[in-house]
């Protein structure tokens, strides 16, 4: 940069790359895109695996989007926003990841024609934003309300199959004669831990829901377990292994003997003295273990360590303990035995006992766990997965994430919108008749937001093997009939006028969040023109280049 007299102004440090304008937006324009555009062949039932190696050369198989853009560890700060889309969409619905990832990629595309023809990109901003604002008062209107104020009830429990279903059929789990029993676990222990509302609607604490994987069987052996398991053995070999009728001490105490906070020296000048020091131990841990017994406890759990003497004295009571649990488990139990965190033995109570039909040890493949069964109202429940490996049960694991948040989604707002691409179209075919009210440039950027939509049931007949120009054209056709349900159903590879009849649906708060993240990820590029990138730190002991070395590369994103 010169000054009006020549003189060169150097307004960076040294080795600062800068990208301004237009080139700057075309830039992250096609590294946003380029990240979608990966993640196009994922969506859908149809939708293919990513195979993903990271550093470690650890391998995850997964066609889920917020797995995908994690564990790729994007570089470009543009395509990181799309990034940071797919994450909030996880953490807020737990669903539509890649959904959002896709649609803020085809915003990004449209604008980018939209800027070849001159138009700034403040107006495409604005008119994106009326657009999604238009979409959401729309979405309303098409959306058809479930009745879910009887989760026991034969009707409810299908409308949430429904639910289950669509959100799993882009996964490997569903194939097969598993796929009814996963089905009905996810719907048990979401209705197990649902506390009712009283505007309405459930609120779903998802953290109640336990998940514990064990390599070994397949995914038909998994279980709901109305209680909780505990990834532990029984700590003496003298111990019961199986109590029926157990009456449950949960301890946030040790039992041990807890050593003093000060540093103190004790002189014994005979062993009688030894001895008298060890009995002491011994009584003041019998004196724990009597008080248990006392208040009726068959069984301990313990958030700390049992000490080898204490062991002793629970073996010859009878009871069962297990140590070093977990402080996230402890709370579970807690929840779903009906029990009161025991801090203070001396304190303890016949109240603050959880109760449970069974406790017992199991083998579970090569290890031993504790099943705590048969609570009776359990706030907190496990599902125990088996598999034959490792990627099978982490996949198994992140699909029934989903299905349990799709459940939440649905429990919190009971509204759900047909799925299939009809939704999308429905939206881009009333979105055109309302950009015609609108008028001036910014017409075209709230049309290029109906294209951008139209793109996903297109996306999804691709994946499913069909042809993509013509199951629009049709589509376009039903929609125009007022047949606002028409979608793909990608599974038998063709076009229905009625998705519903496929069970084929989603929840409103899911495809909601999709156009939020989305739009809000792609007017977050649009907005960026000026990129600049500071050299990195040179490295060299003492601050200084070695002899011979040359400084670190600019990183460029051009």
């Amino acid at each position: 940069m010169s000054s009006a007299g020549g003189v060169p102004v150097l307004l960076f440090k040294e080795g600062t790359s800068r990208n301004s304008g237009r080139e700057a937006l075309k830039n992250n324009i096609v590294a946003a895109r380029t990240l979608a555009e990966m993640l196009k062949t994922s969506l859908g039932p149809k939708g293919l695996d990513k195979m993903l190696i990271d550093s470690f050369g650890d391998v995850t198989i997964t066609n889920d989007g917020a797995t995908i853009v994690k564990e790729m560890e994007i570089q470009h700060p543009a395509a990181k926003l799309l990034v940071e889309a797919a994450k909030a969409q996880d953490a807020e619905v737990g669903d539509g990841t890649t959904s959002a990832v896709v649609l803020a990629g085809l915003l990004l595309e449209k604008a980018d024609a939209l800027l070849d023809q001159n138009i700034h990109p403040t107006i495409i901003i604005e008119g994106y934003k009326k657009a999604f604002s238009k979409s959401l008062e729309l979405i309303s209107q098409v959306a058809t309300k479930l009745d879910v104020s009887d989760l026991n009830s034969s009707t409810t429990r299908e409308n949430l199959r429904k639910i289950v279903y669509t959100t799993m059929s882009s996964k490997f789990l569903a194939e097969g004669e598993e796929f009814n029993k996963i089905m009905d676990m996810i719907i048990d222990a979401v209705a197990a831990v649902a506390e009712p509302l009283p505007a309405g609607g459930y609120n779903v604490a998802l953290d109640l829901i336990k998940i514990d994987k064990k390599k070994g069987g397949s995914i038909e052996d998994s279980q709901l377990i109305k209680g909780i398991v505990l990834d532990k053995e029984v700590v003496h070999p003298g111990m019961p292994r199986r109590i029926e009728k157990a009456k449950i001490a949960v301890l946030d105490a040790s039992l041990e003997v807890e050593k003093p906070e000060i540093s103190a020296k004790i002189s014994i000048t005979s062993p009688d003295q030894i001895k008298s020091f060890l009995d002491e131990e011994a009584k003041f841990l019998k004196d724990m273990v009597d008080k248990l017994a006392a208040i009726g406890a068959n069984v301990v759990i313990c958030q700390k360590g049992i000490d080898d003497i204490a062991q002793h004295f629970l073996a010859k009571k009878g009871i069962l303990a297990v140590r070093r649990v977990k402080r996230s488990d402890i709370e579970k139990l807690e929840k779903a035995l009906g029990a009161r965190i025991i801090s203070n033995i001396k304190d303890a109570s016949p109240e603050d006992l959880g109760y449970a039909e069974l406790v017992e040890e199991r083998k579970v493949g090569n290890d031993k766990m504790v099943f705590i069964e048969g609570a009776k109202n359990p706030r907190a429940v496990n599902i125990l997965l088996r598999g034959s490996n490792d990627m099978a049960l982490d996949e198994a694991e992140r699909s029934i994430n989903d299905a349990l948040y799709a459940l939440r989604n649905i429990l919190l707002e009971p509204m759900i919108v047909p799925g299939g691409g009809a939704i999308e179209l429905e939206l881009a075919m009333r979105l055109r008749e309302y950009a015609r009210t609108v008028g001036g440039k910014e017409q075209l950027a709230i049309e290029a937001y109906a294209d951008a939509l139209e793109e996903i049931p297109m996306i999804l007949a691709e994946t499913a093997g069909m042809e993509s120009i013509s199951t629009l054209m049709e589509l376009r056709a039903k929609h125009a009939k007022g047949l606002v349900n028409a979608g793909v159903d990608a599974i038998n590879g063709k076009i229905v006028d009625d998705i519903y009849t496929l069970n084929v649906v989603e929840p409103i708060r899911v495809k909601r969040q999709v156009l939020k993240s989305a739009t809000e990820a792609a007017t977050a590029v649009l907005k960026i023109d000026d990129l600049i990138a500071a050299s990195q730190i040179k490295s060299g002991k003492e601050g200084g280049k070695k002899e011979g070395e040359e400084s670190a590369p600019t990183p460029s994103f051009g």
